[in-house]
């Protein structure tokens, strides 16, 4: 047991590939599953794999045949269903690192910082080190010497979970999708996504939560006090947060409102008003807005903003002042590769495509698809019975309604195979690989 053949580390394994053993990538670790016991080690279950398009699944350590720096390798056949803890299950990235534990000889607490990984010499894995950092509270350093330990030689990680931090994970996050922390979250307990909500700043939690079911969105909103609440809820596309609201006990969305820039609020009003499926309920309240006035130099520039979501940023939207929506009149749209092909002293108003369609805010989803299809759009304009512009319903909008309410908690289609086999998976294979994960050996 003492002898080890391999080690690695749970922090640096975080996005390393995964291969098959022809050397095709099947996906990258995101995360590593580990069964925690008060009489022994840890044993290492398996790891969490991220394969296209951004799924989550499970692969076994029966199944990982070589383990190196930056990389591993997989064996055999696995399935696609999305992964989800089990019972007495710890995810080692995202539940250990930051832990505050207990050095059991000076009595020092200690954060962990990452966590080393060992298989024995029955080639089965567990935790063995971690490395460490002491948490100074006097002085003026502010941070402590880091040491590697012996995962016998703390306390504090089982029983009762402390406050704990949640720097490390989020920093290890920092260019993750929000759909893929998303994904992460749905992984995890209350607590801990509470301890990340946290950790995240305002944009990219209002972000992370228009990936979610409303049952999480709800439950995550509910997690924060009032005044980040509403901070989180502005920084939201207004279609989600006009959603999420409706979601809420009326009193508290009211609270929140009331703590929101009153402009802000009102239009989050309006968009309750609609039912989500129709035109209004879909529609983005803050596409790009200009003038007929403005010259195409000036729309290029709106266009270029990096905060503007793609989806809006195809096209500009020209109308008579007043310019927030309701709007003035609505005059029509210039497409982005129309822009490219004017002069930049070009008036706006001189390219206008007049002809594209619109909807009313009550039109339903069956009529929106059929404009979008008939007319190959990227954006369809929502005008009220005057022709003052409303919002605009971009494809992605269109995408989302179309499927299923839990399509983000529902498993895609099941794949028999991501790894090349002799034999066919069989049921009693795959029984044998949960009761694998329940049972905790390796």
């Amino acid at each position: 047991m003492d002898s080890r053949t391999n080690r690695a580390f749970v922090a640096r394994l975080a996005g390393s590939a995964i291969f098959d053993p022809n050397g095709d990538q099947v996906g990258k670790i995101r995360d590593v599953v580990v069964m925690i016991r008060s009489n022994s080690r840890p044993t290492v279950n398996g790891f969490v794999v991220e394969v296209p398009p951004h799924r989550r699944i499970f692969i076994p350590m029966t199944r990982i045949t070589g383990l190196d720096a930056g990389q591993a390798v997989a064996t055999g056949s696995v399935n696609l269903r999305s992964f989800q803890t089990k019972n007495a299950e710890t995810l080692a990235m995202a539940e250990l690192l930051d832990r505050k534990v207990t050095l059991i000889e000076s009595g020092e607490e200690v954060t962990i910082l990452d966590i080393g990984i060992d298989q024995t010499r029955n080639r089965n894995w567990e935790i063995s080190k971690l490395f460490v950092r002491k948490n100074i509270r006097t002085g003026f350093r502010r941070r402590g010497e880091t040491l590697m330990v012996n995962w016998d030689e703390v306390s504090g990680i089982g029983g009762t979970k402390s406050e704990q931090s949640a720097e490390a994970l989020v920093e290890s996050l920092e260019e993750t999708h929000p759909a893929d922390i998303a994904d992460l979250l749905r992984t995890l307990p209350d607590k801990r996504k509470l301890e990340i909500a946290r950790e995240l700043d305002d944009e990219r939690l209002a972000d992370v939560l228009e990936e979610l079911g409303d049952t999480d969105q709800v439950k995550i909103l509910a997690m924060l006090d009032i005044e980040r609440a509403a901070d989180v809820v502005d920084a939201m596309d207004p279609a989600d947060a006009a959603d999420l609201l409706k979601e809420i006990p009326l009193a508290e969305a009211e609270e929140i409102l009331s703590r929101i820039e009153p402009t802000d609020a009102e239009g989050l009003r309006r968009l309750q008003t609609y039912d989500d499926k129709s035109a209004g309920g879909m529609m983005t309240p803050e596409p790009v807005i200009v003038p007929p006035d403005t010259t195409v130099a000036e729309a290029l520039a709106k266009i270029r903003n990096a905060e503007i979501p793609t989806s809006l940023a195809a096209q500009v939207l020209v109308v008579r002042p007043p310019l927030e929506t309701p709007t003035g009149s609505f005059l029509g749209v210039v497409h982005f590769q129309r822009l490219l092909r004017e002069p930049p002293a070009t008036l706006v108003s001189s390219i206008i495509d007049g002809d594209l369609e619109t909807v009313s805010p009550s039109a339903g989803l069956g009529e929106v698809v059929r404009c979008f299809a008939t007319y190959n759009l990227v954006g369809l304009p929502v005008v009220d019975e005057t022709n003052h512009l409303l919002g605009v319903v971009t494809v992605d909008d269109v995408v989302d309604h179309m499927l299923p309410e839990d399509w983000r908690e529902t498993p895609a289609n099941r794949v028999d195979e991501i790894l090349p086999t002799q034999d066919e998976p069989d049921e009693h294979n795959e029984t044998a690989e949960n009761d694998e994960r329940t049972d905790g050996k390796g």
